[in-house]
């Protein structure tokens, strides 16, 4: 079933998906009939955007589905994945746009430019909407975020338009329609870049950025009853789930109180850092203080099928017998 924050997030997307599904039929027709590369190039970002929303609206309802044992953490991670895809997608298509400007430059071609400014008006009223629905989860959802920043990026560009319809529709310099096309390239590549880092820095397994290790090491030790803290984790899981995995050496005059310090230092860590997921092992004071981020190491997995077969062989070949386990307790 779906939380109260996901139900709210679903419909404010719905909502932004219908109205730059109507924008980017007026766009397109109107690109063709203006003969306007600007207005066809923010027609082709208003396509990646509505698949954009509506990844992003396919992640929301993936986050619902309740954990398994396959996937411990359900399907949270998907939003994150969504917002990888998009900046993807939306960087490629911003250059694109500058390889169209580019060609338009030897031979600018003519263009309607107040039938060009009419239809992105119409763009730039239905971009505003769709900014209004999104933006009050767009703070603390990075999912919500990135669908936000494709559609500012189109009111934005629609805004660009509407500037150069007016000059070019006094002026007669169509050459503007190639250079608008450019502005709305570079713009995208901004946004674009901005979701790549945040997203790959997600899925790298990376500190929050709104978190210092060093501030959250310090608090935790801060903790009455807490000697020193070591083989710190912290990550995130998706925009409202941050996780923490920690090593603590607890001073042996309150090891009977254990129970207690957990739960204070889970408090503390929902309260001052809104770290919800934890994962606290407890050690006495007289063990070997490890480093606060542990090194990690390959290890060695189970054996693949050939290198199985081949230890195998190796095995009959050296007359090794091995001892059968029974059918019935092969589970364990």
């Amino acid at each position: 079933m779906e939380s109260t924050v996901n139900t709210k997030i679903t419909g404010k997307l719905k909502i932004a998906i219908a109205l730059t599904a109507i924008t980017l039929v007026a766009e397109v027709a109107g690109g063709f009939w203006t003969n306007s590369l600007a207005l066809m190039s923010d027609a082709a970002h208003v396509f990646l955007d509505l698949f954009a929303l509506l990844l992003s609206l396919a992640a929301v309802k993936l986050s619902s589905i309740p954990p398994s044992g396959r996937h411990t953490f359900g399907f949270h991670r998907s939003e994150v994945f969504a917002s990888f895809i998009n900046g993807v997608t939306v960087f490629l298509m911003a250059l694109a746009i500058l390889y169209e400007a580019w060609g338009r430059f030897s031979s600018p071609e003519e263009v309607k430019s107040l039938q060009m400014l009419v239809i992105a008006v119409i763009g730039l009223v239905m971009n505003l909407l769709s900014a209004k629905a999104l933006h009050s989860h767009s703070h603390d959802d990075l999912n919500v975020k990135s669908a936000f920043l494709h559609v500012v990026g189109d009111a934005a560009a629609s805004v660009g338009v509407i500037i150069g319809g007016i000059i070019m529709y006094y002026t007669g310099w169509f050459l503007l329609d190639s250079l608008i096309s450019i502005g709305i390239g570079l713009l995208i590549l901004v946004g674009a870049g901005r979701v790549l880092r945040e997203s790959t820095h997600i899925l790298m397994e990376g500190t929050p950025a709104s978190l210092k290790l060093e501030d959250v090491a310090e608090a935790i030790q801060a903790v009455e009853g807490v000697g020193s803290v070591h083989h710190l984790n912290i990550w995130t899981v998706c925009s409202h789930i941050l996780s923490l995995s920690v090593h603590i050496d607890v001073d042996s005059r309150n090891s009977a109180n254990r129970e207690d310090l957990l739960h204070t230092i889970e408090h503390m860590l929902d309260e001052r850092f809104h770290i919800t997921h934890t994962t606290i092992q407890m050690e006495c004071a007289s063990c070997a203080n490890g480093p606060v981020i542990k090194d990690l190491n390959h290890g060695v997995h189970n054996l693949s099928i050939n290198t199985r077969k081949g230890v195998m062989s190796h095995v009959r070949k050296k007359g090794i017998h091995l001892m059968r386990v029974p059918r019935n307790l092969s589970k364990f």
